[in-house]
């Protein structure tokens, strides 16, 4: 077999793999989470957000939307050096993001079934 043929059975094989692909995997929302960073963002990001008090009133006091959490869920990083993981039930992480040139540092306690806000801190 001539190497032309061989190339055009192999380019027929990848684009019918390829539609295949994007047919069976198109309409589910598949996401390459790997690092650390990135699955820990996600586990509380699809988990019901509860504020604490001392949280939401920062919040309220120095006019910040709490929107702001979910922008620090997708963009944050982890400080994972300042984050509490040994804990069974509830890990505590520590998350920063630049926020309008500042940065906002969230402590968020994650356990099962919620992720509770317990502190906002915006340094300028």
């Amino acid at each position: 077999m001539k190497l032309i043929h061989r190339i055009g059975y192999f380019s027929v094989g990848l684009f019918f793999g390829i539609v295949l692909l994007l047919f069976f995997l198109g309409g589910k929302k598949t996401s390459c989470d790997y690092s650390p960073d990135a699955r820990v963002l996600k586990n509380i990001r699809i988990k019901e957000r509860i504020f604490t008090e001392e949280a939401f009133s920062y919040f309220e006091n120095n006019k910040l939307d709490t929107a702001l959490v979910s922008l620090s869920l997708e963009n944050g990083d982890v400080d994972f050096s300042r984050s509490n993981t040994d804990k069974i039930t509830c890990n505590i992480y520590v998350i920063t993001n630049e926020v309008n040139s500042a940065i906002l540092e969230l402590q968020i306690e994650n356990c099962d079934s919620t992720a509770t806000i317990q502190k906002a801190i915006l340094k300028k």
